[in-house]
């Protein structure tokens, strides 16, 4: 059984979701209204997979990309972005979107100097939309962007994974969390976790100590509002990806993490260009989050997907799956369907893939076991696709 015929596991609250949507809720599509596949790709100064090789899995046409070795706060420059694009476009593949371009800490905290980091964030969106990129994938979690205790469980199959058990975070003292897994990174500098951001976390804590749930959601507000005209003169989409975990870490405070609080956020700036990079793997470590129900509450408002599976040992241990529904606690036929119920046209990728084959890479940005998602994800499309012609 999957997750979303809501198999019981220990501590959880799961009930059971819908099998689907009923016929009036269908949506009857057009042959070019359609999803599309990509891959995430650091550059090609950082990341281990090429772009002739994302080429080559059949059905990805795009990359999501960033300009890697920028801080937080800083402007994009014009040049910087085409001569990107121009590289992307060379290879017979374009630019779907950017993710991410981060948010200083002092937007998130509303520290007096958020101001210029805001004028900043709105230059750099201006050169984006100036060469026609009109995505963008950020996150507002403070001081880790995603936490995990593992880069490198060993599963029964020899693949190694990411892993997050409660039991650990609780242990350990967040000033020491970096260290105790960048010896797994295998020589990278991973999204979140570099290391001159991580030698100064306990001043980051310290600029969190007074922000709480409310607070939070205040500031965010205030940047929104702020970047809104931008967005709307260049017909750029922001898409916030949730917490991960969908719960707190370390009392820090977490607001992206289930069904009322992302509806909250796209009342409180109802504008279309404010919406959801939704994630199933981080919507889904909170077992329950009904992950399909979310998906059809967010119509019109999911911009961008990754969609990748989890298996949970218990509610607070989990471990990445293989993108195949039987090697996790995920329904993913469901969640691609829902996708495709509410009219998704935009960008999906597989996501935190294993380390397959021997390959060494980022760990959960390889190239072997996301190629194989992005095509069994392909696949599951293809076949709700036809079943939906059928009917």
């Amino acid at each position: 059984m999957y997750l979303w015929q809501r198999t019981a596991l220990p501590g959880s609250k799961a009930e059971a979701a819908p099998a689907g949507l009923n016929g009036n809720m269908d949506v009857i599509r057009k042959e070019e209204e359609t999803m599309e596949m990509t891959l995430r790709w650091y550059g090609s100064e950082f990341d281990t997979v090429t772009l002739k090789q994302i080429r080559q899995i059949p059905g990805v046409t795009g990359v999501i990309t960033t300009l890697y070795d920028t801080a937080p706060g800083e402007v994009w420059s014009r040049e910087r972005i085409r001569a990107l694009k121009e590289e992307v476009d060379a290879s017979g593949l374009h630019i779907s979107g950017i993710e991410s371009v981060n948010i200083h800490d002092a937007i998130k905290t509303g520290a007096p100097e958020r101001e210029q980091y805001i004028e900043n964030y709105i230059e750099t969106l201006e050169h984006l939309g100036q060469e026609d990129i009109h995505l963008i994938c950020y996150n507002f979690m403070p001081v880790f962007d995603w936490t995990r205790t593992e880069l490198a469980r060993v599963r029964p199959d020899g693949s190694t994974v990411l892993a997050y058990t409660q039991e650990a975070v609780d242990a350990i003292d967040p000033e020491k969390m970096f260290e105790s897994i960048a010896g797994d990174m295998n020589g990278t500098v991973m999204p979140g976790w570099e290391p001159e951001r991580m030698a100064h976390v306990k001043d980051l804590f310290a600029m969190y100590k007074d922000i709480d749930d409310e607070r939070l959601f205040a500031n965010l507000k205030y940047f929104l509002e702020r970047i809104m005209p931008v967005c709307d003169k260049y017909d750029i989409n922001m898409a916030i990806h949730p917490d991960d975990p969908a719960w707190s870490v370390f009392g820090l405070p977490r607001i992206i993490i289930n069904k009322d609080n992302i509806l909250r956020m796209m009342k409180m700036v109802d504008n279309p260009h404010n919406g959801v990079t939704f994630c199933s793997g981080s919507y889904g470590t909170n077992l329950e989050n009904d992950l399909p129900d979310m998906i059809r509450s967010l119509k019109g408002r999911i911009h961008f997907a990754h969609v990748r599976n989890l298996k949970f040992i218990t509610k607070d241990n989990f471990e990445e799956a293989a993108h195949l529904s039987s090697d996790g606690s995920f329904d993913m036929y469901e969640i691609m369907k829902a996708l495709y119920d509410i009219g998704f046209t935009g960008p999906i990728r597989p996501d935190h893939g294993r380390m397959i084959w021997d390959e060494v890479a980022m760990p959960g940005y390889g190239l072997y076991d996301r190629a194989l998602g992005a095509a069994y994800l392909n696949g599951l499309w293809e076949a709700v696709d036809k079943a939906s012609r059928r009917n």
